[in-house]
């Protein structure tokens, strides 16, 4: 700034550090800053390349100038424009570092950060307790944002590879299992296939075929000895006789009634079985007198 600024800023009554109000009017762009010197050409202040830019100022143009007073700052939260400011070995130190050549911080805008021949931009997001905020002589608690050129990691699909074996194993799976119900249905009904005759004429009809009549064939004479003993047993009901077994009637025509002539002998041979082989005290009687 001029020499004159300064003697005219000494006759008011002003805060210190000084501190301005930079505007653009044609582009109504508003910032915050302090003052380094007081050397600069009659009516002419100088800025940096970078507070130019973010005014949208070229060389001659005219801006308002006022001195102003803001809160110390108690937050700030910080969005780098590439995620190389990430990649420094101690970012929080370096910030520090670069941050004590300046005197504010205004929501909105961006500030540079020289380190290692490299100049990284930074956007001031969000600024607390106001959108303008001193940052001389004050704890400050700093937030960064993630940078602009940040991309989310993408998430890892199956490869085509491991869906191949995984489609794979479950054909494998599919075809034994169809295999072993196969061979289960072989096992079922044997004698499967077609058959040939030598001289060319038509075959008999199929063994399939057969054997599905053999299965319907038994089915019906099952289903005809059910219907058998289901009348059998009505008609013993039907009598007044209690059959608890099926198989009664079979056993009792197979007991014979022996002829009448051969009673007799029957008996008297189960009453010789019947005497008792020994008998105790059966033999002879003796006295000692005679």
């Amino acid at each position: 700034m001029p020499p004159s600024a300064l003697l005219r800023l000494a006759h008011l009554d002003i805060v210190y550090p000084m501190l301005f109000e930079l505007r653009n009017p044609s582009a109504e762009r508003v910032t915050h800053c302090g003052v380094l010197e007081f050397t600069a050409d009659e009516g002419i202040i100088y800025m940096p390349e970078w507070m130019m830019k973010n005014m949208k100022l070229q060389e001659r143009n005219t801006v308002i100038l006022k001195n102003t007073h803001v809160p110390r700052a108690t937050y700030a939260k910080l969005q780098p424009h590439t995620k190389d400011f990430l990649d420094i070995s101690d970012p929080k130190s370096i910030l520090e570092i670069s941050l004590r050549s300046y005197s504010c911080l205004t929501t909105g805008d961006t500030i540079m950060i020289p380190y290692n021949n490299k100049k990284y931009y930074i956007d001031i997001v969000e600024t607390k307790p106001s959108h303008a905020v001193s940052i001389i002589e004050t704890d400050c608690e700093v937030d960064f944002a993630q940078p602009l050129d940040y991309k989310e990691p993408e998430k890892l699909l199956p490869s085509a590879s491991s869906d191949k074996g995984c489609t794979e194993e479950d054909s494998d799976y599919s075809v034994s299992v169809h295999d072993d119900s196969a061979t289960k249905t072989a096992r079922i009904i044997p004698f499967t296939g077609f058959g040939r005759r030598l001289d060319g004429e038509p075959c008999t009809p199929s063994v399939e075929e057969t054997s599905s009549m053999l299965k319907q064939l038994e089915i019906e004479n099952e289903t005809k000895n059910c219907n058998s003993k289901i009348s059998s047993t009505a008609s013993r009901r039907a009598s007044g006789k209690l059959v608890f077994r099926s198989n009664a009637n079979a056993n009792a025509s197979k007991i014979q009634t022996p002829p009448k002539g051969s009673l007799k002998g029957t008996t008297q041979e189960s009453s010789k079985e019947e005497e008792p082989k020994f008998k105790a005290f059966a033999g002879k009687k003796y006295s000692l007198n005679n």
